[in-house]
Parts: C-alpha cells; structure tokens; sequence
C-alpha cells in the first residue's frame, strides 16, 4: 500500500502563486505520480503527470506554461509548482501515484490518492 499526503494549498489572489506538496509512504510507488483537481459539480481532471524518475512530464493545456511538475525520489515527495493562478484554477488537488510506468491522464490509470488540499483563487 502506498499512503499519500497532500500540503501546500491555500486561498491566493489572482496572479500569485503556489506551491503543493505530496507526500508518499508505506510501499513507496516506483511508478508514474500525477496531480488531478475537482471543482464542486465537475468531474476530475488531469492537471500535470510525472514518470517514475520525472524525466518525462506532461500537462493539460489549460496550464501548460504555468504550473510545473517535478519529484524528489529521494525524499518521496511530488511537487506542483502554481504561477499566474486564475480563479477558474480554484477547486481540490489530488496527488495520485501508480506502479505503471506509463504517465496516465485518467483517473483511473492510477491506483492510489491523497485525501487532497484546497486552492483557491481570488478574482
């Protein structure tokens, strides 16, 4: 099993930014990690995905240019690094791991989530 712990969220005004952070533990994942979001009433979406070493990295148009990805092995920890948020960014982040290799962009190419941290952006 792999534990996985979100931080780093907050409320910040347009154009600020933010950092997130997840956590991982237990059986650590040696997989692809990714960053989902859901508004209230929206489905969940792919924000950004990471391989197992974090040399291969990919984003959802709407933050491409914006938001960066990275992972520190060593350390267990995924990092999602938010510039020039918009309100619409606003909804809950959720880390997600996997023991595939394969940097999936649906939720259901991955087997484990964190709880998840709120963002919210202030017009």
């Amino acid at each position: 099993q792999v534990q996985l712990a979100e931080s780093g969220g907050g409320l910040v005004q347009t154009g600020g930014s933010l950092r997130l952070s997840c956590a991982a533990s237990g059986r650590t994942s040696v997989g692809a990690m990714g960053w989902f979001r859901q508004a209230p009433g929206k489905q969940r979406d792919f924000v950004a995905g990471a391989s197992a070493t974090g040399a291969n990295t990919r984003y959802a148009d709407s933050v491409k240019g914006r938001f960066t990805i990275s992972r520190d092995n060593a350390k267990g920890t995924l990092y999602l690094q938010m510039n020039s948020l918009k309100p619409e960014d606003t909804a809950v982040y959720y880390c997600a791991s996997t023991t595939s290799t394969i940097v999936y962009s649906a939720p259901i190419g991955y087997s484990y989530w964190g709880q998840g941290t709120q963002v919210t952006v202030s017009s």
